[in-house]
């Protein structure tokens, strides 16, 4: 009786978090579209650079304040060498993002997002030279067939929007590697990660955005209507931007890894139908079939990387130690890669 009354409040628990993370991520990413596109404030590098000063100031709330998590101490010279590299390519996955959001729809931007897998495999097969098993590789044809589908059916679809949310697919792909090789020996949590990234991401971008879009934020402040509101709308974002965050910190603690895959391709389902509720941008047939695929295609990754996964982890228990893959086979991290999305 007690078991199965810790099984009901576990399932609650992992419910709940799901939830809350839907519904954050959610609404930052209908809130951006509604800056960008309703208010009119067409300046991503300066919302972005919001969002990482509200994150800053958050997480240091979190962690020295409030002590909702312990501090993972890291040395001087590993947060210029280590850190800071990841964080410029943070802050470029970042604002590419928010790139896409003012040139394309909600739904079509999300499903370019699903791509991320195909880079991540395909980066490391390129780049650093690692091989996968035939399984990896045949979970991908769903998920770029979908992608290719939905671009060639996707009655808005504008070319430099396209690109900003591919290149912003390469730099979460570029940035999970990183994590790989430049974070080994430190095991950060969600709300680490924010701590030590975002006040590197502000210094890069604030420069960036007074540079580049400084003179017309100045004019946007002058000549729109209802600034105190739009202010606040923005202020707003950001600090959603953190409990996004905080809410995937808090879902990785609650939930099992092929739950958290699936729960993070019905998100993506759930912001493209409100999203198309809010904005009413037009979605045709064959482009819903499209999306459809490919969030199959990553549900169907995600079950293939957990099956491998475990495969390891019985032949390692069972004393014979890993199999010895052939030739140069290497698998990404199935265990470690629970990430959802960051700020």
């Amino acid at each position: 009786m007690e078991d199965a009354k810790m099984g009901n409040a576990a399932t609650i628990r992992a419910v709940l978090a799901i939830l809350q993370w839907w519904g954050f991520n959610v609404t930052v990413i209908i809130i951006n579209k509604w800056i960008f596109q309703k208010l009119e404030f067409k300046f991503p590098l300066t919302v972005s650079c919001v969002h990482f000063i509200c994150s800053s100031i958050g997480a240091y709330i979190a962690i020295k304040v409030l002590k909702t998590k312990p501090l993972i101490e890291v040395d001087s010279e590993d947060r210029w060498r280590r850190i800071f590299p990841m964080s410029f390519v943070f802050c470029i996955n970042i604002v590419l993002g928010n790139v896409s959001l003012r040139y394309i729809p909600v739904s079509f931007m999300q499903t370019i997002k699903s791509f991320t897998p195909a880079t991540t495999v395909i980066l490391q097969w390129l780049v650093w030279r690692k091989y996968f098993e035939w399984r990896i590789w045949a979970s991908l044809v769903p998920i770029v067939g979908g992608i290719l589908l939905t671009s060639v059916t996707e009655l808005s679809f504008n070319t430099f929007g396209f690109c900003a949310a591919m290149v912003g697919c390469l730099a979460t792909s570029t940035k999970t590697i990183l994590a790989e090789s430049l974070l080994h020996g430190y095991k950060f949590d969600s709300i680490n990660t924010v701590y030590y990234m975002a006040p590197f991401a502000t210094m890069i971008l604030s420069v960036s955005a007074m540079v580049l879009e400084g003179s017309g934020v100045v004019s946007w402040l002058y000549t729109y209507e209802s600034v105190g509101p739009a202010l606040a709308i923005i202020v707003t974002s950001g600090v959603l931007a953190f409990c996004l965050n905080f809410s995937i910190f808090y879902v990785i603690h609650s939930t099992t890894a092929v739950t958290f895959n699936v729960a993070g391709n019905l998100k993506v389902a759930v912001a493209v139908l409100v999203s198309w509720m809010i904005f009413r941008n037009p979605i045709s047939a064959m482009n819903a079939v499209g999306c459809a695929v490919t969030l199959v295609g990553c549900t169907f990754y995600g079950y293939v990387r957990h099956l491998i996964s475990q495969h390891q982890a019985t032949v390692a228990t069972s004393g014979g130690g890993p199999r010895t893959p052939r030739g140069r086979l290497e698998m990404l991290p199935l265990t470690a890669e629970k990430q959802g999305d960051k700020i």
